[in-house]
Formats: structure tokens, sequence, C-alpha cells
């Protein structure tokens, strides 16, 4: 078995398409117990138009209010669903408040393979060739193994803030190359 740096088998990051929607979607109700979203947006809509509104948000079209240009990906070992990260092209103030460049999640029975990590570093690579330069990836106060995740990726806490209605944030910057 693989150690939390080094997974068994490293996440291919790819766009959502028209045979991951059962798998999504449980991913989703899965997360959902933990009071995450692992599918951003989705309201029931149906999935050919929930894959289209990704696609505008990846282009900046059609962007709702308080939105920013987005990529949304998820990460496939072996054929299975284990995470997924929104790549925002640009921050808003909220976002560079608390929610940063980019947010991941991976999937509770995958945890503790490494995924998190490969995940981080490929999507600063893919945010690198966005046009980022320093990402601002945060994560709750209490949440120490993705605290860990950041700073194995480069992560530099510069504070810890207040999230009205939600846990305190850490929030750190990585320098991409």
């Amino acid at each position: 078995m693989g150690s939390a740096e080094e997974p068994l088998d490293e996440p291919l990051l790819r766009a959502l398409g028209p045979t991951d929607e059962a798998a999504a979607l449980a991913a989703h109700e899965e997360l959902a117990r933990e009071g995450f979203d692992f599918l951003l947006g989705w309201t029931g809509q149906p999935w050919p138009a929930y894959l289209r509104i990704l696609d505008q948000q990846r282009q900046g079209r059609e962007l709702p209010p308080g939105f920013v240009p987005a990529t949304f990906l998820v990460a496939v070992v072996g054929g299975d669903l284990v995470g997924r990260v929104s790549i925002r092209h640009d921050l808003n103030e909220e976002l560079a408040r608390v929610g940063g460049h980019i947010g991941y999640a991976v999937r509770p029975a995958f945890r503790r393979r490494g995924h998190a990590t490969q995940i981080l570093r490929r999507s600063l690579i893919l945010a690198g060739d966005l046009g980022v330069r320093r990402a601002l990836v945060t994560c709750d106060d209490g949440n120490l193994g993705s605290a860990l995740t950041i700073e194995r990726c480069g992560g530099r806490l510069e504070s810890v803030v207040p999230n009205p209605g939600g846990r305190p944030k850490r929030r750190y910057w990585i320098e991409i190359s």
C-alpha cells in the first residue's frame, strides 16, 4: 500500500462526461453528509444541462452573479471517481478572503492514499497554465489533513480568518513557477 505521499495509482484529472452522472451523484450525496458539495452548483437539473453550465463556467460565459471563470475536473483512479477540483481562474472578493483559487475534495473511502496531494499538485500546474502565478488555497482551520496537503505542495500560511456561517479558514499562498 502506498504512503500518504505516494499513491499506488495516481488520479487522472478530467472533465465530467455524459457517463459520469451516477458516480458523480453518488459522490455528491456522500460528501453532502459531511456538509460539503461535490458537484458545485448542482441543483438537480438534467445532467446534460449541468455539463453545459460547467463548460460555460470554464469559458467564463453566462456566469451567475458572484461567479468567476472556473475549471471543474474530477479525479479518477482505476475507473473510480475519487475526488474533484475546482480551479478558479480569477478571484472575487469572497474567494480572495475564504475560497481561494483551488478547491478540492476526496471521497472518504479514498482518503489517506495521497490522492489529495496529487490532485492539488496537478491543479497548480493547470492554474499556472491559466496565468495564475501565486495561488491562494484555503481549508477549514481544524482540517489537519488538508492543511498538511497544502503545506506539502508548497503552501505558506498567511493567516486564519473568520468565515461567517462557517469554520475559520486557513489561507495559504503557493508560488507557481
